[in-house]
């Protein structure tokens, strides 16, 4: 029996080659020069056996959803059109030797065995490999593996359990591809006519709209004018501390803070006339920090670039390329809980020849292993993101490096105990107030000594307090600062927000971030000890948005609140960025293109069709219609739009 196996890259198929022939295995050419077919014997149990197996790849997705000729032109038909044009799968053209060589090794095979990454775009993938090769022959039996990394015990037992392809997933896949391409199009073209009349810089400007994208910016720009909008108030609190035993104990008051001056010298003054305060309760018990749970993609990208200094592109792409090279299992996964019946304990122990984190892996070895803590997600398709096997430092580039040690570190936390220490609470009453007293003593740090993202410091203990007995205070002040207000947007808030919001999914939020700054709509900045540089391309843009300031921010009162860590990059919106959300709320209709509702209904429509609650037609019927309403209530409304571009216009002095 002969079987053709399709992996989704050619670095899965030489793996999987590899493991499944033992090595006895031989390569051909094929008319793509990133492609080979690896030919070898392999017996697949049953019910194929024995068999002759080739084994080759393609390059990620094979065909490209388009509009007809008649529709490509930009003046005509209007944009309207193409929410009913006719849409055409085609073989895309730098594609085209890959289909064919799978059409080709298809006439000589029983069955095809489909080896591409087990996610949706992967479940579509594998469908247009089918569809490539039942060109050559329309009778194969048509098998796919599941599998979540390259390790050889991992891929023969996927081997052995060949299970059918998902097409409600594919259905998915298909319904959104279609969907992007007639909204993306008919808005994009809709924008780019219609601003370009206004003439300067918008005549050659192309205005490229997406339904993930836009709702991306428009985070952005609800913080650049929460921030720009922001007025500042100010508040007076009362401290207290008192010197014992050597140590000096600052009381936080529990009212916080007033805004009001005259009760907060009232309040004080009713202080310095008890002289003395009360203590009203002790409270000393044991306390922990939680190691963290196991890792999924969104939380690898957000840490990323907070403690790795990486964007959320590059970490998706370097840890593609750890899995490629079987190092860490597949890192698109939105499950953060380990299945029972994984042998994690081998796991730890192959990185017990680490000079960095041997020793703590040969600790957790020795008796200090714990099951991991189980998180509420489970995606039913890969476990969390963890290391394979052992990685040399020397066959890694410095990314590589990077990202690697943090998955195996993370990793190894969460198989640790969590962080123990002994907390010491000391309430007392000065005059008519409350005050608190808090102090941690860490007695164990466990997954903390291998986990080095994380912090938990403690402060010194409290020294000895006893209930009902009363002291003089050795300082009491009364205290001023003003509200701050928040920061801008930093790559990880982003990601969060889109996370919550459903824009995007945990593999693509990274791409959408990079494209609306590929499009001037955003920049990236290092955070400065101001909200915004008066030279900021968005600094001058109009307050007309969110606006209104709260006693909600945070306090400058102990320095400065916004100066931030070293190196922190956050997100300005661009003029124009600014301009194209502000044109679409102001229309004031609810389901505004800049907000994330239409986006994240859609991938609520998507899960549908993957759960079998709905039906591809019947999502694709709804969601066209929804976004042709939007479409039609922006034409109307279009003078608010172009309103919006030309204050941007002339703030750009074009």
């Amino acid at each position: 029996m002969r079987i053709l196996c399709v992996a989704e890259k050619p670095s899965i198929a030489k793996a999987v080659a590899g493991h499944l022939s033992g090595g006895q295995v031989q390569s051909h050419n094929t008319p793509e020069k990133y492609i080979k077919n690896y030919v070898f014997d392999y017996d697949f149990g049953r019910p194929w056996g024995q068999c002759q197996v080739t084994m080759t790849s393609v390059l990620g997705h094979l065909t490209s959803a388009e509009f007809p000729a008649d529709y490509k032109k930009w003046e005509y038909p209007p944009p309207e059109s193409l929410f009913d044009a006719p849409v055409n799968i085609v073989v895309s053209d730098d594609k085209k030797k890959v289909a064919e060589n799978i059409e080709k090794q298809a006439r000589y095979a029983n069955a095809l065995c489909i080896w591409t990454d087990c996610d949706r775009e992967g479940e579509h993938i594998g469908h247009e490999i089918c569809e490539a090769a039942k060109k050559g022959n329309r009778t194969l039996d048509i098998k796919r593996a599941r599998f979540s990394n390259i390790e050889r015990a991992h891929i023969l037992n996927a081997s052995r359990n060949l299970i059918n392809l998902d097409h409600k997933q594919v259905n998915a896949v298909a319904s959104r591809i279609e969907l992007d391409l007639r909204i993306g199009y008919a808005f994009s073209r809709f924008l780019t006519t219609n601003i370009r009349s206004l003439g300067g810089l918008f005549s050659e400007l192309v205005i490229s709209y997406g339904s993930c994208q836009f709702p991306t910016l428009g985070f952005v720009v609800d913080r650049y004018f929460k921030v720009r909008n922001f007025k500042p108030e100010s508040f007076w609190a009362i401290k207290v501390m008192h010197k014992r035993e050597g140590i000096d104990v600052h009381f936080s008051w529990l009212r916080h803070r007033l805004f009001d001056r005259a009760s907060v010298i009232t309040l004080y003054e009713r202080c310095l006339t008890a002289k003395t305060a009360e203590v009203v309760r002790v409270q000393e018990k044991p306390t922990k920090k939680l190691r963290p749970l196991p890792l999924t993609t969104v939380e690898l990208q957000k840490m990323a670039t907070i403690f790795l200094h990486m964007t959320g592109q590059q970490a998706m792409e370097t840890a593609e390329h750890l899995y490629n090279k079987g190092f860490i299992s597949y890192p698109r996964t939105e499950t953060d809980r380990f299945d029972s019946g994984m042998n994690l304990r081998a796991l730890v122990q192959k990185q017990i020849q680490s000079s960095s984190w041997g020793g703590f892996a040969q600790n957790l070895v020795d008796g200090g292993f714990q099951q991991p803590r189980q998180g509420r997600n489970d995606d039913k398709a890969h476990p969390p993101i963890h290391p394979i096997t052992f990685a040399s430092p020397s066959v890694l580039n410095d990314r590589e490096k990077k990202l690697y040690e943090f998955v195996v570190r993370r990793f190894l936390a969460c198989c640790s105990e969590d962080a123990k220490g002994v907390a010491t609470d000391v309430d007392i009453q000065f005059g008519e107030e409350s005050f608190h007293a808090h102090g941690v003593v860490v007695l164990e740090r466990n997954y903390l000594e291998v986990y080095v993202y994380d912090k938990w410091t403690g402060t010194a203990q409290l020294p000895k307090f006893t209930v009902g007995e009363r002291f003089e205070p050795t300082e009491a002040l009364m205290t001023e600062g003003k509200t701050a207000p928040p920061n801008y947007l930093t790559e990880a808030d982003l990601i969060a927000l889109m996370d919550a919001n459903g824009i995007g999914t945990d593999a693509t939020m990274a791409e959408h971030i990079q494209k609306i700054q590929d499009r001037s709509y955003v920049r990236l900045v290092p955070r400065t000890g101001q909200a915004a540089e008066d030279g900021d391309e968005g600094a001058n843009a109009p307050a007309a948005r969110g606006g209104r300031g709260s006693r909600g921010g945070r306090s400058r009162g102990g320095g400065n609140a916004t100066g931030g860590r070293k190196g922190v990059m956050e997100f300005i919106p661009t003029q124009l960025g600014v301009a194209l959300i502000e044109g679409f709320d102001r229309m004031n209709f609810e389901t505004s293109l800049g907000k994330p509702f239409l986006r994240k209904e859609m991938e609520s429509k998507m899960k549908a069709i993957c759960d079998g609650r709905a039906t591809k037609e019947a999502v694709l019927n709804e969601s066209i219609q929804q976004y042709r309403q939007v479409y039609m209530q922006s034409k109307q409304k279009l003078d608010v739009l172009m309103a919006a571009c030309r204050q941007y216009l002339q703030q750009r002095g074009g």
